[in-house]
């Protein structure tokens, strides 16, 4: 279970006895390393259901149970009051309180037989909004540090790196994943390990950990946090390979086994063994990664494909680190079955990736962020979106155009209190696939080096910049659990809200690229009232009255409204 600094844990529980006894019923917590319980008492709600909530304010783990007994004075004060109304003769009952004055009241004490617990994470675990960019195709860390400005302007505050660490040469890909490399391609910088070093050094062309710490360090003076792609594999020139040889599998005839997804082989990446004889060697490496990075101010990690490793790995690394570190921030990038992405955010990922790139029309959207925010997942499972990855390219954006990259941007960014794009890719509206029906780029920087022309007229990067800016300023956007989507007459307007306090967002969104789509919201923020609407995205005032308003959304002008409802 999850919670941020700030937040509250609302705990519900049944507390009841047989017979007819009145019952108390208590909350206990405490910060995992305090010995003393903090009480607080519950409230009874009917049915035998009892609810309290403690506030969490602090990073680390806190535990909390429940407890409840019977009380003989408040059972012989309830009765009591029922006798006294049907007016009976009181003059035992008042005896028998007499008696029971100066004595302790609690009988028949039960405690909930465990401790559970909440993992309290920094506000941007909750709330953050990323932004990837490959160093090499800028040229290094001083050139990343130039650009950190316009990173900031728009409004991103976790700049997301793949892989920084020297990249094999043995089995290299090629451009656009071509098997055979020629001379001048660099190679992917998820093969890592070269005779440079491996997952703790520095591909040289990008600078030395000089370069990089100005760079951490430059960032944070723009609220901007630096987070790394960690990926546990290597390229057949890692020196693991050469010094660990019992980290890895071996197949029949003696080679190590290369990474497969059948029917796709990966010849220039080596998987580790997690169940090798050695795996204790390997995992306290593995770990010391993370300890390496931390040590150079990095906090915020992306895992790659972590559902391909131990799922006890995971539990006792993520552990042991935020133990130590409970500012740590844990991405899982890991696009698999939901059972498997929910377990490893319950065996301790801060964040996870999700499918909403591919959930596209209005039924599609309106069930999984349903899901998403349904009791339990939300407890634990904190979704954060992207609309593209260097490594999908949905060909809703293949074949929507502008349009379509602003839709996804406008979802992404006001459906979910974290989300991310792959950059400069998105607001220059990159769309041409590898091959039709694939969702890899056609000249994909993964294999190369690209120069983009950040300054493009077309750019997307001033709307995103104003998507950013009213995520920040309206706190009912910075969380998930207050949305709540609402009817719409037509199936390609998607119609949804936020509220915190007095912050009421209310966002539509026409879902068709090519055609203006119109119709009526079933939206009551008051009791029928009037209200007033501001488009914060588009501009514009409107007063709307009752539960029916007519909205009507062009693609060629702004397929979207984010709506902040000023309640009168």
């Amino acid at each position: 279970m999850k919670r941020a600094v700030g937040e509250r844990v609302l705990v519900e529980a049944d507390v009841f006895t047989d017979g007819h006894d009145a019952v108390v019923a208590e909350l206990l917590w405490r910060p995992l390393e305090s010995k003393a319980w903090e009480i607080v008492p519950m409230k009874f709600l009917g049915n035998d259901h009892w609810s309290a909530s403690f506030p969490v304010e602090r990073l680390g783990r806190y535990q909390y149970t429940v407890r409840g007994w019977t009380d003989p004075y408040l059972t012989w004060q309830r009765d009591l009051e029922k006798r006294k109304r049907a007016g009976q003769d009181l003059t035992v009952e008042l005896q028998i309180g007499r008696l029971l004055e100066g004595k302790s009241n609690a009988h028949r004490v039960e405690t909930y037989e465990k401790n559970l617990e909440v993992v309290v994470d920094p506000i941007h675990a909750r709330f953050s909004t990323w932004y990837e960019l490959f160093p090499r195709s800028l040229g290094s860390f001083s050139e990343v540090i130039k650009i950190l400005d316009e990173v900031q302007a728009m409004g991103f505050d976790v700049l997301y790196l793949p892989p920084i660490h020297p990249i094999g040469t043995t089995e290299r890909k090629g451009k656009n994943n071509l098997l055979q490399a020629t001379r001048d391609d660099v190679g992917s910088p998820w093969a890592i390990g070269a005779k440079e070093g491996g997952h703790k050094a520095i591909h040289p062309d990008l600078g030395t950990f000089d370069d990089f710490g100005e760079l951490v360090r430059q960032a944070k003076t723009r609220n901007i946090r630096i987070a790394l792609d960690i990926a546990f594999q290597c390229s057949p020139d890692h020196p693991y390979v050469r010094e660990h040889p019992e980290w890895f599998r071996r197949r029949p005839d003696g080679t190590v086994q290369y990474a497969e997804n059948p029917p796709k082989k990966y010849q220039d990446i080596y998987p580790f063994d997690f169940e090798s004889k050695e795996w204790k060697g390997l995992w306290a490496e593995l770990k010391s990664i993370f300890e390496f990075w931390i040590a150079h101010g990095v906090t915020v990690f992306r895992v790659d494909n972590p559902h391909t490793k131990s799922f006890d790995f995971w539990e006792w690394c993520i552990a042991e680190l935020k133990a130590k570190h409970p500012e740590t921030v844990f991405l899982a990038e890991a696009f698999t079955r939901p059972r498997v992405m929910h377990k490893l955010a319950k065996l301790g990922y801060t964040q996870s990736y999700t499918y909403f790139t591919w959930r596209n029309t209005k039924q599609e959207l309106t069930e999984y962020f349903s899901e998403l925010n349904s009791y339990p997942e939300k407890e634990y499972f904190r979704p954060n979106v992207w609309p593209n990855t260097p490594d999908i390219l949905h060909e809703y954006l293949q074949h929507g155009g502008r349009p379509a990259f602003i839709v996804r941007a406008v979802l992404a960014a006001t459906l979910a209190a974290s989300y991310g794009i792959y950059g400069p890719a998105y607001e220059l509206m990159e769309r041409e696939p590898r091959e039709p029906g694939s969702e890899e780029y056609l000249n994909s920087e993964k294999y190369e080096i690209k120069k983009w022309d950040r300054k493009r007229a077309d750019s997307l990067a001033s709307l995103i910049q104003k998507l950013n800016q009213i995520r920040r300023e309206n706190i009912a956007l910075q969380s998930d659990w207050s949305l709540k989507f609402h009817p719409t007459d037509n199936d390609q307007l998607l119609a949804y809200s936020k509220d915190e306090g007095e912050n009421l967002i209310l966002v539509a969104v026409n879902l068709d690229p090519k055609l203006a789509q119109s119709g009526w919201i079933d939206f009551a923020p008051g009791e029928g009232r009037s209200y007033e609407v501001e488009d914060l995205l588009g501009g514009g005032r409107y007063a709307w009255n009752g539960r029916r308003n007519y909205v009507s959304l062009n693609p060629q002008t702004l397929p979207a409204h984010v709506f902040r409802v000023i309640r009168r």
